[in-house]
Parts: C-alpha cells; sequence; structure tokens
C-alpha cells in the first residue's frame, strides 16, 4: 500500500474516531436517572467577566446516586454559579447553603425517558452522519489518488471495500452506544 494510501485512512479513522468521541461529550450532558457530573461540562459562570467552566472552579462530587453537590474554592461566587446553571437550562434547580450548592436529580417520568430516548437516538445519527461524511470524503480522495497515481481498477475496488468496512465498524460502535445510553435512561 502506497503511502498516500496509509494517510488516507490514518486521517478518516481519526475523524471517525472523532465522532465517537463528540457522541460521548453529548451522551455524558444528557441527563439520566442518576447524578453524573457531566452534565455541568457546558456550563460556563461569569468569573471577573470570564466565561469559566463550571468543573474549574469548583469541586463537583455525587452524593447519593441523586445529588451532585458543588463545592466553589471561592464562596463568594456561589450566585453567579447558581445563575449560571439556572442559565444553561439543565433542568435542576440548584439549593444553595452558603457554603455549597446542591443538585437534586428528581426520578424520570416514563414520557421524559422516553422524549431524552428519542434525543439520543437524533445523536447517534447526526454521529453516524459524520462518519459517512468521511466516508465519501475518503472515497473522494480515492478517485483522486487512482488518477493521480494511476492505481490498479483492482486496488481501488479493495480500498473501497476497506473504507466500507472501517464506516461499518464505527457505525456498529454508534449503534452499540446507543443502545447501552438507552439503557441506562430507561432503567428506573
Amino acid at each position: 500500500m502506497s503511502e498516500a494510501l496509509e494517510e488516507l485512512f490514518l486521517f478518516g479513522e481519526e475523524k471517525m474516531e472523532k465522532a465517537i468521541a463528540q457522541l460521548h461529550r453529548e451522551f455524558a450532558s444528557i441527563r439520566s436517572g442518576r447524578a453524573n457530573p457531566g452534565i455541568l461540562d457546558k456550563v460556563l459562570v461569569d468569573y471577573y467577566g470570564v466565561p469559566t467552566p463550571l468543573r474549574q472552579m469548583s469541586q463537583v462530587t455525587v452524593q447519593d446516586g441523586t445529588t451532585l453537590v458543588i463545592s466553589p474554592y471561592d464562596k463568594s461566587i456561589i450566585k453567579d454559579i447558581e445563575k449560571a446553571i439556572i442559565k444553561a437550562e439543565i433542568g435542576i434547580t440548584p439549593n444553595s447553603d452558603g457554603i455549597c450548592i446542591r443538585l437534586v436529580f428528581p426520578p424520570l417520568t416514563e414520557e421524559r425517558r422516553r422524549e431524552i430516548v428519542k434525543d439520543v437516538k437524533k445523536l447517534g445519527e447526526e454521529a453516524k452522519v459524520a462518519v459517512r461524511n468521511v466516508r465519501r470524503d475518503m472515497s473522494d480522495d480515492l478517485k483522486k489518488l487512482e488518477k493521480s497515481e494511476n492505481l490498479p481498477e483492482d486496488m481501488v475496488k479493495d480500498n473501497q471495500d476497506k473504507i466500507q468496512k472501517l464506516t461499518d465498524k464505527y457505525t456498529g460502535l454508534i449503534d452499540t452506544n446507543v443502545a447501552a445510553k438507552e439503557k441506562e435512561v430507561m432503567t428506573v
């Protein structure tokens, strides 16, 4: 296999890996019945005029299965953290005692669980589209290589099959991740 072909597959696989990593980040911010610190990843607190990620300015712990405790390193910003959590619309109202903030995750209703599962499937489909776009780009690059390096037709066909197998591998991984997240959300 030529160096250009190897590069094509390396870059393609790397981009597919990034699609899976993005899916994992999205799943971390989806609320299931349990307390998950990942839900706070998108919360930015206005700290002296600079939007700062909440998890950089406080310790976040899971107290029991349904409560997150946020202990800011600087106690003077508790009100700012509360405002940021409300503004982030994560669906939970913060409770503060002046020292720390508690987020109590109420149990999800069956209807809400089904809505979340729809969101999970939508995110999975978006990840699959990203993987398919990488496949399309790889196929286009392969055609360019075929012309520029005069690759034999059977070699091009074999590499097209390899691209499809790579795509199938990553769409399978996405399906597995979606099924696992669905199960987590639907588990009471």
